[in-house]
């Protein structure tokens, strides 16, 4: 019994260490995305549908940016599949719909790459919305 007591402790520790690397890395990419003159209007914006890391607003082009953080900027980009481009896609419209200026709204799906010792890499247009 002991045995399965410290893997659970473990694995417990594993997911909260993972839990707060995600909150670091999304913090650094809105700070990326503020400096190149962005506005942060949500973070982890959650709906039925799925989640959003961040949406970020320049005037009227709006980011749906989905955070990676990865050794490498292939591995980021590799990471975002088809079901996960899915889910961002359905609660960007959830989003979208309740935003009283959405006829004047250009949407964008953007990556921002969090990578070990460097800046985060702004990746735009890293799929497109299947409309």
């Amino acid at each position: 019994m002991e045995t399965k007591s410290t893997d659970s402790e473990a694995h417990r520790r594993k997911r909260l260490s993972a839990y707060r690397h995600g909150h670091r890395s999304e913090w650094f990419a809105a700070l990326a995305l503020l400096v190149k003159g962005y506005r942060i209007v949500a973070r982890r914006y959650r709906t039925r549908l799925g989640e959003i890391d961040l949406i970020a607003r320049r005037g009227n082009l709006v980011l749906i940016v989905e955070v990676k953080a990865r050794p490498t900027l292939a591995e980021a980009m590799d990471a975002i599949g088809g079901m996960s481009a899915h889910r961002i896609e359905g609660a960007a419209d959830l989003w979208l719909a309740r935003q009283s200026d959405r006829a004047n709204l250009s949407l964008r799906f953007d990556l921002m790459a969090v990578l070990p010792r460097r800046w985060p890499v702004h990746v735009a247009n890293v799929f497109s919305a299947q409309r």
